[in-house]
């Protein structure tokens, strides 16, 4: 059995790269691509910080915006290769998630709140006109010097091997089942000797982390973008939604969440986006009434009554 779960854990990561990989050559829009990949990225960050450890932060925009403005600013300034500057992102978004680790101190809706309250203020000071001589203030940031669409599909595709494989260890370690010991009551956890402070903040920072590249990807890609685009709530909605929709805990969940749902959004939201936003909204309410364990939860129930059935 646990074999077999390993197995389909390993194909949740080589069918993604693999097709990912290939879809550059039948599908011309490349950018949209990396999106999707970025937004995957972003789901699977999730996936490890509520899934796992059952803290959902609203706020998870905030590392990604501080990852874009990271890794564009030192490519403005310091004229760093991009790539190295995707790492730099990373870093941006673990110093963020540490000055956050205080709002550990709050639970549920608390916890969220804190850190929405904490991504819009950050995204204000990153905005004013005082630091324009460092972030460009509320103007747009400027790196098409830097655009290369080769460079950043592969490392986009370089980003989502390393969100899967994060996972995959997550889900196979004893790590792994620390957390979900915390996700289902720290208190116990502690009682059996887990480390809740340590652990929980293993799992933040590495959440944040991806958060931080996935955002200097999007700045990469996008090359010029203000503040309001990736200091934006709504990249915090569409990756918990998407992990949702999915199912968190697993590995396959959110990847299915982000490709489905973002394909969908590529179809009707960018033309119609009141269309898709009615589409989200019913899906949320379909979520929480009927789908709490997502696609996969779905998908887990009909192997247990099909493997059922056979043994009658």
């Amino acid at each position: 059995m646990r074999d077999r779960k390993r197995m389909v854990d390993l194909a949740g990561i080589v069918l993604p790269l693999l097709a990912f990989s290939l879809a550059v050559q039948f599908y011309g829009n490349e950018l949209l691509l990396v999106y999707m990949m970025v937004y995957l990225v972003l789901a699977q960050g999730i996936n490890i910080s509520y899934g796992f450890t059952g803290y959902l932060p609203f706020g998870y925009f905030g590392f990604f915006g501080a990852g874009a403005y990271a890794g564009a600013l030192t490519i403005q300034h310091f004229q760093i290769p991009a790539i190295l500057a995707v790492v730099i992102g990373g870093v941006g978004g673990v110093v963020v998630a540490a000055i956050f680790m205080p709002l550990f101190r709050l639970k549920g809706a608390y916890f969220a709140i804190a850190t929405l309250a904490g991504a819009l203020a950050l995204g204000d000071i990153i905005s004013n006109p005082s630091l324009a001589s460092v972030t460009n203030g509320a103007l747009p940031t400027n790196i098409a010097s830097a655009y290369s669409s080769g460079q950043f599909y592969v490392s986009a595709v370089v980003l989502v091997g390393i969100a899967l494989v994060i996972v995959f260890y997550i889900r196979h370690s004893k790590f792994g089942m620390s957390l979900l010991a915390i996700r289902e009551d720290a208190y116990s956890a502690a009682m059996a000797g887990v480390n809740v402070v340590k652990q929980r903040s293993i799992a933040w920072l590495i959440a944040a982390g991806l958060a931080g590249m996935a955002g200097a990807l999007f700045a990469w890609a996008t090359s010029l973008f203000y503040p309001t685009t990736v200091f934006n709530p709504a990249v915090s909605v569409f990756a918990i939604v998407f992990a949702l929709f999915g199912g968190t805990g697993s590995l396959w969940g959110p990847t299915l969440g982000a490709v489905l749902l973002y394909g969908v959004y590529s179809i009707i939201g960018i033309s119609n986006p009141q269309y898709f936003e009615l589409i989200y909204g019913f899906i949320i309410i379909l979520l929480v009434l009927f789908l709490p364990r997502g696609l996969v939860g779905i998908g887990k129930s009909v192997s247990r009554r099909f493997t059922t059935g056979n043994a009658r």
